[in-house]
């Protein structure tokens, strides 16, 4: 059941083909970031650009493939009809191959911990959302709530690996009862052929594969299971927000 429409083409056309204004302004992050402004057609809009070639090495994740995983958690999140991740892309900027992401015109001072009372069905797709991907920095501050009144999950760079690395501050919803029709999103996208196109251009086997198998497991669980895909040493994101 898709809960939220897909974007328009029109947006991802012009995140893909827009012509972009200048540089980008630098802004504060571990890895180099963008705030971008784009034209086609008469069209403009903001984005996050984050080029390959910014990205710090890791120890825990292969070097060069961040970008990737945040353009993937786009798919995924289309995929299941959740509408959580903005509009992103791939593609060459001033600095390279990297991610393309519709910038989010958010309320300042509005995130996870602020928006939870009120959003509380939205929070636990997105809880659902992060054990499928294996998110390893929900921070508060990676949920943003825009003018319109839609929350949003961003930041999801770190993802998609094989092993457990799950980082959350949302462990107050463990024990939320997954609700059926989200397990029949979950179950739907092992059918999918085009994500699964996506993600074995872009993972490794065992991260595709381990995918999947999230995605069964979650569909067949009670309750959201953190605890099944947590980092073993470190299960919340710091700074918490």
């Amino acid at each position: 059941m898709a809960l939220v429409a897909p974007p328009p083409p029109e947006v991802l056309d012009l995140l893909r083909l827009g012509r972009i204004e200048g540089s980008g302004s630098p802004l504060h992050g571990c890895n180099a970031n963008f705030l971008i402004a784009l034209a086609r057609g008469g069209r403009t809009c903001r984005a996050i650009y984050k080029p390959q070639r910014g990205e710090t090495p890791l120890w825990d994740f292969p070097q060069g493939t961040l970008y990737r995983r945040e353009y993937l958690a786009f798919r995924v999140s289309e995929a299941l009809g959740w509408g959580i991740v903005p509009p992103t892309v791939l593609r060459d900027g001033p600095y390279g191959i990297g991610s393309v992401q519709l910038f989010v015109d958010a309320v300042d001072g509005q995130h996870f911990f602020t928006l939870l009372e009120r959003y509380r069905a939205t929070m636990c797709r997105i809880a659902l959302f992060d054990c499928l991907i294996n998110n390893a920095d929900r921070k508060g501050g990676h949920v943003l709530g825009d003018t319109e009144g839609r929350v949003w999950g961003i930041d999801h760079g770190l993802s998609l690996l094989a092993e457990p690395k799950l980082r959350t501050v949302m462990w107050d919803l463990r024990q939320e009862i997954i609700q059926p029709e989200l397990k029949t999103d979950l179950a739907r996208i092992a059918s999918d052929a085009a994500l699964r196109a996506a993600l074995e251009e872009h993972l490794e086997p065992d991260e595709v594969a381990a995918l999947y198998q999230r995605a069964a497991c979650i569909a067949e669980s009670k309750t959201i299971p953190f605890a099944r895909y947590a980092d073993a040493w470190r299960p919340y994101p710091w700074p918490p927000i």
